[in-house]
């Protein structure tokens, strides 16, 4: 009895074949070519071009001329709108009559001045419902408008879709025209697909025999007709290169724009697509309201395949969320019963989850779903055989999952993607911009908090900062940050940079001249220091004519000083001057007291001592700073993804000799000591550099300038060090984490490229060697060879990426470590505070004249392991004077530590990512103090209510 309603459905399907064939010649009828009856031509159809992205209102204002079927329209990037006038015949009252319309590129239909669907080719949306059932007293003429980009994914390249687009490409209209829609062959195709599909991962006989079949009603969705808010960040954003914070605002901005659209926000962090997954990733969601998971593109690991589809994931700070990655292993699924059986079959984790996720559509470029698809899977709802598919919420499923969770693994640590690491180093001047402008907005945030704070006429400029952010995060989705875009995002990408460095500028000098209380004056300048802890530091200080002068300057942490008088610009140093020693061998000796370096004629790094222990940081016999450029680096996947340079077998080939330029003194010592090289890379490219070394800096900068015209080649630069270890360690957000320096798994060698912010370290006991950088992500340790990634020469999508001119900095900082005078590590040494001030330099602005006379700080930290890294205006706050703090134990270890505030407190309380106060959260301030807990790698975030000001 139960296969009743199922048998009955087959034998209306026979019923429906019979119609239209005879069994003899089954195989030979053509279904497809009758999906559609009688047809008739539009009535009047007419275009225009634009080479702009224009809204609706505009478009249809403009001036249409005649068109046909068969024009052609272009080039690549313009937009083709279309008017379509269409007369539907009487005769066809009663019946379902679409637009059918087939046309290059990528097209919108706008009804009624409303987008009501897309048409794609490549998608199988060739046709518009104009209505399901014609009636007598519905309207026979009306207007339709087509907007058509001229473009396929990643643009229309020649021969694959990841090839250079062709800006001389020309589109082709080739079908548009009104025509009958057949619904009872269509749903008849559905059905003998489905069949046939069984018939080829099953036994007909079993099916004969077992197979209940379809239910005969199509499965309604759940909350038909509503859209279901998944992501839960700004963009699709890339998960290893932005920082802590910007993850941070990706969640900030789309949760708070959920919840203002939709009502609610995402408990789903939903991110299909993207090029590997950070650790503090877990800690994050958490923070921002979200326990579950969802991805994919593990399963396009290179060497390994990811033991689970079903697990709790554990990240750097013990932070749990349960992950789901489909089992399909793939978001562009038909709906094929191939691909639901696969999904069951290759479920790593059956017997501990009981369900999967089908993720079908076209996902790649956003096509969504086709009609064929839902009819597909609505016919899977209940059948005999075959895995029950039921149309779903992402919030059902994970409550299906949860609620049988008991028995699942747990992953610690980063989602490692065994692909696309070519992603951490293509499109340099993207990644530099990234860099720069995470900078930007946090300096710009902290001096307009503190502003806010010490003046009562200051306007924090949060609508402004709002939309900065959001051109940055917008640069953060996950092919443009990597640099695998087209040439038209990566040039707007550019544009987004300098936009928020222009207004990011002058926010900055705004707040500063708030900040003390007056305008700026012609001559006053003011040293900032928009880091957590102390700096003295060498500085180049503006002079009358464009000319510079190097200062010593002292700056209190997060606060200001004044610029020294020109009379103590050189005292009586309290470290050892820098010394700079030309050697009657051609090389160059830079020292400062702290360490050594010994440079030959072509800057290659031939000595680095630490000068109090007399320890050698280099490895014996061979040579840093060693520059490999001219490496082929053809990846057997996407270009700008991939990169299957066999940099382990490679490690230490760049040491041997180079055609370069004689070293020459650029700055002679004293506060500061530097030599100058040219190097010829290749006859196309050249590299120069001034490598300087300032009084009291514990590490050597490189400050590199490339001018780089290759093709497919790989540009890094190697340091072997006199340090042997098994274990490299990477910054990435809010922390750090270790990787291996051997090969001895597969696992191991798949990660013979891995991403890094500003630092990475390998450390023995007692002794290690650092190498910062203020703009670049992909790394490597070999052994005991440190590689920094500067620079790639991919062709494909955009063959302009990474050619021209490039500036970068990285530095080398040997260290021995000391703690209450015993050995200690790189986070005693002060690694990570050495890199923050590499990426975050001393700012000197206008300030009033004549500039403040003392020096002052907003917050200071007692312990070095907790970094403050944000400071800015509440999101929500009623009065608009409350700022957040945001801290994080950055060495791995339980601390305790004092929050010292110079502001007119009223209030602090613990609050989340979105800023949300913890009802428990209240902390006693006590003589200007406030104390916090913290466990390894910790953020916490904190709500300041500062006093109202006085009347």
């Amino acid at each position: 009895m139960a296969a009743a309603p199922a048998l009955k459905h087959w034998r209306t399907t026979l019923e429906r074949v019979e119609k239209f064939m005879s069994p003899v010649y089954f195989t030979d009828c053509n279904l497809r070519g009758r999906l559609f009856g009688a047809s008739c031509p539009v009535a009047a159809l007419s275009s225009f071009l634009t080479p702009d992205r224009l809204p609706y209102e505009e478009a249809v204002q403009r001036d249409f001329r005649p068109a046909q079927v068969g024009c052609s329209f272009g080039p690549t990037w313009w937009t083709c709108w279309f008017r379509v006038e269409l007369t539907i015949p009487e005769a066809w009252v009663g019946q379902e009559v679409h637009l059918c319309w087939e046309s290059d590129g990528e097209g919108l239909v706008w009804r009624d001045g409303e987008p009501v669907q897309g048409l794609t080719k490549e998608g199988e949306k060739t046709s518009y419902v104009l209505t399901d059932r014609l009636g007598e007293r519905d309207p026979r003429s009306l207007t339709l408008y087509v907007e058509v980009a001229c473009n396929g994914l990643l643009g229309a390249g020649k021969g694959s879709i990841i090839a250079a687009p062709d800006p001389e490409k020309m589109f082709q209209l080739s079908r548009a025209e009104l025509a009958v829609f057949h619904r009872d062959v269509h749903m008849l195709l559905v059905d003998l697909e489905l069949l046939l599909g069984i018939a080829k991962a099953q036994q007909l006989e079993w099916v004969k025999s077992r197979y209940p079949g379809l239910h005969s009603r199509l499965q309604e969705f759940a909350c038909r007709g509503q859209f279901v808010p998944v992501g839960g960040t700004w963009v699709e954003m890339d998960g290893n290169l932005p920082s802590g914070e910007a993850m941070v605002r990706q969640f900030l901005q789309g949760q708070n724009f959920f919840l203002q659209e939709f009502g609610k926000m995402c408990s789903e962090f939903w991110l299909p697509d993207t090029f590997g997954y950070s650790a503090q990733l877990p800690q994050i969601m958490h923070g921002c309201g979200i326990r579950r998971f969802l991805t994919q593109k593990l399963s396009w690991n290179l060497v390994n395949s990811f033991p689970h589809h079903t697990f709790f994931w554990e990240g750097l700070d013990g932070s749990r969320v349960l992950v789901h990655f489909p089992p399909g292993d793939s978001y562009v699924m038909q709906g094929s019963v191939e691909e639901v059986l696969k999904t069951v079959a290759n479920n790593r984790d059956k017997g501990r989850a009981n369900h999967s996720a089908f993720l079908f559509g076209f996902g790649d470029g956003g096509g969504g779903p086709t009609q064929t698809m839902l009819d597909r899977l609505k016919r899977l709802s209940n059948t005999d055989g075959l895995p029950r598919v039921q149309l779903s919420s992402p919030r059902q499923l994970f409550s299906a999952l949860e609620s049988d969770s008991g028995q699942l693994c747990t992953w610690v640590g980063e989602l490692f993607l065994e692909l696309h690491n070519g992603t951490y180093t293509t499109h340099a001047q993207i990644k530099k911009g990234n860099r720069e402008c995470e900078r930007i907005l946090h300096d710009v945030e902290l001096l307009s908090s503190l502003a806010l704070a010490r003046s009562t006429q200051f306007l924090y400029p949060a609508a402004q900062l709002q939309h900065l952010w959001r051109l940055l995060l917008l640069n953060q989705f996950h092919d443009v940050v990597t640099g695998s875009c087209i040439q038209m995002v990566a040039e707007e990408a550019m544009c987004h940079y300098e936009d928020i460095r222009s207004h990011g500028n002058t926010l900055l000098s705004a707040a500063a001249a708030a900040l003390c209380a007056g305008e700026p004056g012609p001559e006053g300048l003011l040293i900032v220091n928009t880091l957590p802890w102390k700096r003295t530091e060498v500085m180049a200080l503006p002079k009358p004519g464009g000319a510079h002068s190097l200062a010593l300057v002292t700056v209190p942490s997060m606060g200001y000083a004044p610029v020294p008088p020109p009379t103590s610009l050189q005292p009586l140093l309290p470290q050892q001057p820098v010394f700079v020693v030309q050697e009657t061998d051609g090389s160059v000796t830079l020292d400062n007291g702290i360490i050594r370096v010994k440079l030959d004629p072509t800057g290659r790094l031939t000595s680095l001592v630490l000068v109090a222990s007399g320890r050698r940081a280099h490895a014996e016999g061979a040579v840093g700073n060693a520059v490999c450029g001219l490496v082929d680096d053809v990846p057997c996947t996407g270009m700008a993804w991939g990169t299957h340079v066999d940099w382990w077998r490679l490690a230490g080939t760049c040491a041997g000799p180079r055609a370069g330029t004689p070293w020459a003194v650029g700055t002679e010592g004293g506060l500061r000591g530097s030599a100058w090289f040219l190097l010829q890379i290749s006859p196309n490219s050249r590299l120069s550099q001034e490598v300087v070394l300032d009084v009291g800096c514990p590490y050597v900068r490189f400050h590199t300038e490339v001018h780089w015209h290759e093709a497919h080649k790989f540009l890094k630069v190697e340091f072997p060090a006199r340090v042997r270890s098994s274990q490299a360690t990477y910054e990435i957000q809010f922390g750090h984490l270790q990787r291996p320096t051997h090969y001895n798994t597969s696992w191991d060698w798949a990660r013979f490229e891995v991403w890094a912010h500003r630092w990475m370290d390998l450390s023995e006991h007692g002794f290690g060697l650092a190498l910062l950088n203020d703009c670049k992500y992909g790394a490597s340790v070999r052994g005991s060879i440190l590689s920094l990634s500067l620079l790639r020469a991919p062709k494909a999508p955009d063959f302009t990426a990474d050619m021209g001119r490039h500036e970068f900095t990285y530095a080398l900082m040997p260290h021995k470590g000391e703690c209450w005078g015993r050995w200690g590590s790189f986070q005693d040494a002060g690694v990570i505070q050495a890199a923050y001030s590499l990426n975050f330099p001393l700012l000197a602005l206008p300030a009033p004249s004549p500039a403040p006379a003392t020096s002052w700080s907003a917050f200071s930290l007692s312990s070095p392991a907790v970094v403050l890294e944000t400071v800015k205006q509440a999101e929500s706050s009623p009065q608009r004077r409350s700022l957040v703090l945001r801290l994080y134990e950055a060495h791995g270890s339980h601390v305790d530590c004092w929050l010292h505030l110079s502001l007119p407190v009223q209030d602090a309380i613990l609050c989340d990512l979105l800023e949300r106060p913890d009802p428990a959260g209240h902390l006693p301030l006590r003589d200007s103090r406030l104390k916090l807990t913290f466990s390894p790698f910790q953020v916490l975030s904190l709500l300041l209510v500062l006093q109202p000001p006085p009347h």
